[in-house]
């Protein structure tokens, strides 16, 4: 998949910002708004479901993770991009433990004592967007990635 990159912040014309607060209720009311901007940019239905997934585990992980001690705002721009939308998230909380997106693994499973609580959503992010990338610059977060907008059947 091919996603061209964009720094933050770019005054593209078709680009959408929004900003979310903080909380759970917050980012429920935040993906409904990713996933009506994803449909006015054609997205197909099955490619919804994967965007709907992928946002809103970048989004909780934003509130358990980065905001866990303390509130603030999450902002989301949406670059639409022919067959793609590039999709960049900012927060001010807390940084990614040693400062770089987690590996590409699951969590140890124990298939006797049950499976983990958590553990996997970054790699279902990994494995459901495409060029996921991370970064810490004046104190925010940038999380991007591209998706696309109709699902190869």
């Amino acid at each position: 998949m091919a996603c061209a990159k964009q720094a933050e912040g770019v005054g593209d014309r078709g680009v959408t910002r929004f900003e979310i607060d903080s909380d759970p209720f917050a980012v429920r009311a935040g993906v409904r708004e990713f996933l009506a901007c994803l449909k006015g940019c054609g997205m197909d239905a099955t490619a919804l479901g994967t965007a709907e997934l992928v946002m809103a585990e970048v989004l909780n992980n934003i509130v358990e993770h980065a905001y866990a001690d303390f509130g603030g705002t999450i902002e989301v721009l949406v670059h639409p991009q022919g067959a793609h939308v590039l999709v960049e998230v900012a927060d001010r909380g807390l940084p990614l433990p040693c400062g770089s997106l987690p590996g590409r693994c699951l969590p140890p499973m124990d298939l006797v004592d049950g499976l983990p609580e958590g553990g996997f959503g970054w790699f279902i992010i990994q494995e459901l967007a495409s060029d996921l990338a991370y970064r810490r610059k004046d104190g925010r977060n940038h999380t991007s990635f591209c998706l696309p907008l109709q699902t190869d059947r």
